[in-house]
């Protein structure tokens, strides 16, 4: 995520009061997110490494914590999803989608769709559009989303697609902290999350860019103007899937989605870049560097 601007409660150059955490401008702990993200960064990598499918075992029970979290979150709002069918889709999509390709995947979407309006309609008709909307909601933003990056796993070179998509999407992270915290001054959208700024974005796409021309050559032997293109990409989709989930969350009036992640919130708070990546990134992928 991008770094912040100054917190409105301490006024820029000062430093926290007495009794705050003193977290610095992350306004988090900085040592103890960066330890949980090195862990959580092994073991994907692991995953990825051991087996072809094994990222699945990581990525689908992720899914489900993290949907469940978006469940929990939108109960906040009185929106009431039928949890159950939700659940059922996410665990299904991601190995349809590794086993079946996209039409497995969109076939697994619209019955985990399909399940949630029976399945909300059998509790009554008062609020029952809200309810099936914000199920629908939950389903496409977490597991379908996510079953991209197993649509880039089921290719002959699949764990190395993971691990670049992943990789570059995580240096928009980096370098818009780093940028952020050294020259931030600039807000991108106030409104929803005071805490981006212009000088930010400006790292994080850098970040993406550079890191897509070098890990696209040496992961997937494809050109580094590709890799670039999909450093880009990633960078403008994880720059609006991190201003999504914070527009959310500011409108349910909550700081995190979950506390799962020590130093970084809930797991959907750590993976919101991410998701709106993936779908874009398989694409330009597919279309840039075909599969050696």
């Amino acid at each position: 995520m991008n770094a912040p601007t100054a917190s409105p409660a301490t006024p820029a150059g000062k430093a926290p009061a007495a009794g705050t955490t003193g977290h610095g401008k992350a306004g988090r702990d900085l040592p103890l997110a960066i330890g949980v993200g090195l862990g959580l960064g092994g073991l994907c990598l692991v995953s990825l490494l051991v087996v072809q499918w094994g990222w699945l075992l990581v990525v689908t029970p992720a899914l489900l914590l993290g949907s469940w979290e978006l469940c929990q979150g939108l109960a906040a709002g009185k929106i009431r999803v039928p949890a159950l069918p939700v659940l059922v889709g996410a665990a299904v999509m991601i190995p349809a989608a590794y086993l079946g390709g996209p039409v497995a995947l969109m076939v697994a979407f619209g019955l985990t769709i399909l399940a949630v309006v029976c399945w909300r309609t059998t509790m009554g008709l008062p609020g029952a559009a809200r309810d099936i909307g914000g199920g629908a909601f939950v389903a496409a933003y977490g597991p379908f989303l996510a079953s991209f990056s197993a649509l880039m796993l089921a290719e002959d070179d699949g764990p190395k697609r993971v691990i670049a998509f992943v990789l570059i999407t995580v240096c928009s992270d980096i370098g818009g902290y780093a940028a952020g915290v050294l020259a931030g001054k600039h807000p991108m959208a106030p409104s929803v999350s005071p805490k981006k700024s212009w000088e930010g974005f400006a790292g994080s796409a850098a970040a993406c860019v550079v890191a897509g021309a070098i890990t696209v050559p040496l992961l997937l032997h494809g050109a580094w103007w590709a890799g670039a293109i999909v450093g880009l990409a990633a960078v403008l989709l994880g720059t609006l899937g991190d201003l999504t989930e914070s527009m959310l969350k500011r409108d349910l009036g909550i700081k995190d989605l979950g506390r799962v992640l020590p130093g970084h919130g809930g797991l959907m708070d750590r993976i919101d870049s991410l998701l709106l990546a993936a779908p874009v990134v398989w694409f330009v992928l597919l279309v840039l560097v075909p599969v050696a």
